[in-house]
């Protein structure tokens, strides 16, 4: 269950963190993908092609064809894959959905949630695709043996 970001954003995630992990210069098909992190593989391939749009990503169309990072993994952080497809409305909107919630008119949450917000922002800001490089060969292969 996700409480922060879109299915389609958890799987996007997964899928760059898996091309990071893997040597970034190599083109990777969507079905290994798929068949890796066991994502849908017709849904896989339309999230990497909007991250091909917003230059995260890259894609060789053909038999051989597949995706890699666009850019080194060291310069790709957390926050932007989530800015190209969640957009960054869930670190400005209220968590209970209240209208022009705010600091002078909060909602019940407005104080616990803005700290979970900001420690959520900063940790996905801080973090680039290198850092966790190791962490994401040790959970797919964990997948891999389910």
């Amino acid at each position: 269950m996700t409480v922060i970001f879109s299915k389609k954003c958890e799987y996007g995630l997964q899928a760059v963190l898996y091309l990071a992990a893997k040597n970034n210069s190599v083109v990777i098909s969507s079905e290994e993908i798929s068949d890796k992190l066991n994502i849908p593989k017709e849904f896989i391939s339309k999230i990497l092609q909007g991250l091909t749009e917003s230059g995260l990503v890259y894609s060789k169309k053909g038999k051989s064809g597949g995706f890699a990072l666009a850019k080194e993994p060291k310069k790709i952080r957390l926050i932007d894959i989530v800015t190209a497809i969640d957009g960054l409305g869930m670190f400005d909107n209220c968590v209970l959905g209240f209208p022009q919630c705010s600091p002078d008119h909060p909602c019940p949450l407005h104080e616990k949630w803005g700290a979970l917000r900001t420690n959520a922002y900063n940790m996905l800001t801080e973090e680039t695709l290198d850092q966790l490089k190791e962490k994401t060969l040790k959970k797919i292969g964990y997948i891999g043996h389910k």
